[in-house]
């Protein structure tokens, strides 16, 4: 099922998620659900707290990004389809690096954001496991930006000053409901 999109202004968006218990039934529909509507949106990642849910779990989908056509990923980077539940960011290291980004919940407003190359993190992947693995590149940029969103923090906190005033006008109109979608969106509570 298709889930709406949770708009900037929305409080959800801004409290860091709770741990799940993987005894929860809902957890597995759940995922599958954030796999379609991100899909549906054509998005590389969704966080929980995105569509209204306020636990530490997220998916992603770097494979929707083609090295011959975006200079965000290498030519020999592996992308992924990958659920993380209660994940954990270890240790973050490697290269700064600045690539525009944007958000589901942030429809039209992208920015440069620097993150670091690499990450650590543990997570506990659909059947249960608890992993511990490296990620590196745009896989890297994908996991960090949306851990951000269950830790509470939105990309745009990341940007410098100048484009913090430059877009102003458009959050507002966001958190009004003045803003075009190709998906449905829940605006400010």
């Amino acid at each position: 099922m298709i889930l709406p999109i949770v708009a900037y202004g929305n409080s959800i968006l801004k409290k860091e998620g709770i741990n799940i218990d993987l005894k929860q039934s809902e957890i597995q529909k759940l995922i599958e659900d954030m796999f379609e509507t991100m899909d549906h949106c054509n998005g590389v990642g969704l966080a929980a707290p995105q569509v209204n849910k306020s636990y530490k779990l997220f998916v992603i989908d770097s494979n929707k990004i083609d090295s011959d056509e975006d200079s965000r990923k290498s030519k020999d980077e592996i992308g992924m389809r990958k659920a993380f539940i209660n994940p954990e960011i270890i240790e973050e290291f490697g290269n700064m690096t600045d690539y525009e980004e944007g958000c589901l919940s942030i429809p039209g407003v992208y920015g440069n954001v620097s993150r670091h190359s690499q990450l650590k993190m543990t997570y506990t992947d659909l059947d249960g496991t608890e992993k511990t693995e490296t990620f590196s590149g745009f896989t890297a940029r994908v996991i960090q930006h949306e851990y951000d969103h269950i830790m509470g923090q939105l990309f745009i906190e990341k940007l410098k000053p100048l484009k913090k005033q430059l877009i102003r006008k458009k959050l507002e109109d966001i958190k009004k409901g003045f803003v075009k979608s190709r998906y449905k969106m829940i605006f400010s509570n």
